[in-house]
């Protein structure tokens, strides 16, 4: 028997890197079915292509964008009138400098990363079952300063603070809210970070060096976490942010 036997999921920002691999550990864990979400509709069919399985439903669209999510939630309901688990792994972020902050970069990126957390949480209350369990994706970020990345580490903070507000709100249904931060992760999102492939290079070097295991993380070391946080395993963790890093932030 698998950890997620008979569960319904959702995952956003499913079609790559993070969300990609925790969409292959749900299946493997017997995950009834998984809904992924993401803005490019080619990622979400070679999403699909490569999880090659009957229990995926891909559904485009934003999760900062309400009517996006109104439309995603009326699909889950409509195929299988409930959720048990949500992992809102969404969003991302670039460097900007104090002093280069613009509105546009600072609304674009609450917008994905809180905006974005938020409303897909409180979308989902409705279908969500009892006893569920919601993931958030957080960063060791939420906990460290980093140069030029001020307000991606403010809105990683700010998710650490719903986990522990909301479990508070939702204690009456039972309802698990914990938060994964990962370290440093081999994913095209921290690709993105660099402005070309050299930059790319040196920056994912740094981030290794600092890690006491010397190396980047692997999305799928994100998604075994992110399983037990899904499941009964962690049937009395609740409100916590677990750090998968290497040891980055613990030293």
């Amino acid at each position: 028997m698998g950890k997620l036997d008979g569960k319904i999921a959702l995952i956003t920002g499913g079609s790559t890197g993070i969300g990609f691999s925790t969409a292959e550990r749900f299946l493997a864990e017997g995950a009834e079915h998984v809904f992924i979400t993401g803005r490019r509709q080619q990622a979400l069919d070679e999403a699909v292509k490569k999880l090659n399985s009957k229990h995926v439903t891909a559904v485009q669209g934003d999760t900062s964008n309400l009517d996006d999510l109104d439309r995603l939630y009326s699909i889950i309901k409509k195929e299988k009138g409930h959720l048990d688990i949500i992992f809102a792994n969404a969003g991302g972020g670039a460097f900007a400098p104090l002093g280069s902050i613009t509105e546009k970069y600072f609304d674009d990126t609450f917008n994905s990363n809180v905006k974005g957390v938020l409303f897909t949480v409180q979308k989902a209350l409705p279908i969500l079952k009892d006893g569920a369990s919601i993931i958030l994706n957080g960063s060791i970020v939420s906990v460290k300063g980093i140069p030029a990345f001020s307000v991606y580490c403010a809105t990683k903070a700010a998710l650490r603070s719903f986990a522990r507000c909301w479990i508070v709100d939702l204690k009456e249904r039972k309802i698990r809210v914990n938060v994964v931060s990962p370290g440093p992760i081999d994913t095209p999102g921290l690709a993105a970070l660099g402005k070309d492939a050299e930059e790319t290079k040196a920056m994912a070097d740094t981030f290794a060096s600092q890690a006491v295991l010397n190396r980047l993380g692997t999305p799928d070391e994100i998604a075994k976490v992110v399983v037990f946080l899904a499941s009964d395993d962690s049937s009395y963790v609740t409100g916590i942010e677990l750090f998968v890093d290497g040891g980055t932030a613990q030293i």
